[in-house]
């Protein structure tokens, strides 16, 4: 039977542009292009990998948001996924972590699954809480944060790196996996695959085909919510010791004024 990996990934604000909080204070997704989340593309690459050491597997992958969220479909499929499941629904604006893994869950249970592989946080929100809400809604284990991962024998392996230790670490399939911007660079996408994305599958969901009722998500469903912004300050400029006999000696004070010695 074939492996069937899904792969959960995020359309973000590109974090080379002016990004911005639009008036209800959710993200501003005009005020910027965006792009397939870069640690996502830890997550395609290693669901690759897994893929082609397999042989016979199907590697789906799955995105929620506005329209220009497919173009993360399709950087994935390019890179080598299969086919590409879009969930787009006026009724998800503002949606948080907890509506956000929702819409997942119903996803993955409809694509079919044996193992669903996320980045370790999306470059926006920065959470690092869906994999572990997802793996939770689907009733899977999960094993999070890995700089190395593998599938063998029905079980999915890895290795999570600490400050002082690395632990292995092991779950039955079906599974939830994340992992980091250590397990490997991602490949660039060939002219071939690029060409051959054009063709594959790209199916649109909204909230009715998953079910989920408008209330459950978006800013009406959210269980979290932003109360402020405000703009960070503009960096200033540094200090600058010359060095003409004292340098030695004002570097040091400058240190200790900064409780770094």
């Amino acid at each position: 039977m074939s492996l069937r990996i899904v792969v959960a990934v995020k359309y973000v604000p590109d974090a080379t542009g002016d990004r911005r909080f639009a008036e209800d204070l959710t993200t501003d997704r005009e005020a910027v292009d965006g792009l397939l989340s870069e640690l996502d593309e830890y997550a395609v690459e290693q669901a690759l990998q897994i893929a082609e050491s397999a042989g016979d597997a199907e590697v789906s992958v799955v995105t929620v948001g506005p329209g220009d969220a497919r173009d993360a479909v399709r950087k994935a499929l390019s890179m080598g996924a299969d086919r590409g499941v879009h969930v787009e629904d006026e009724g998800l604006h503002g949606t948080d972590v907890f509506g956000t893994s929702l819409v997942l869950a119903r996803v993955v249970e409809r694509v079919g699954f044996d193992l669903v592989v996320t980045g370790m946080a999306s470059t926006d929100g920065t959470g690092g809480v869906v994999p572990a809400l997802l793996a939770e809604r689907l009733g899977v284990p999960q094993v999070t944060l890995l700089s190395r991962v593998s599938v063998a024998g029905g079980v999915v392996s890895g290795r999570r790196d600490g400050d002082a230790a690395s632990v292995e670490l092991e779950a039955a399939l079906p599974a939830v996996v994340s992992v980091t911007d250590q397990s490997g660079e991602a490949r660039y996408p060939s002219f071939k695959g690029i060409m051959a994305a054009k063709k594959k599958p790209v199916e649109s969901w909204g909230l009715a085909d998953l079910g989920i009722d408008a209330g459950e998500v978006g800013l009406a469903g959210a269980w979290s919510a932003v109360e402020s912004v405000a703009a960070r300050p503009a960096r200033t400029a540094g200090t600058i010791v010359k060095d003409e006999g004292e340098g030695g000696r004002q570097l040091a004070e400058f240190l200790a004024n900064q409780k770094f010695i």
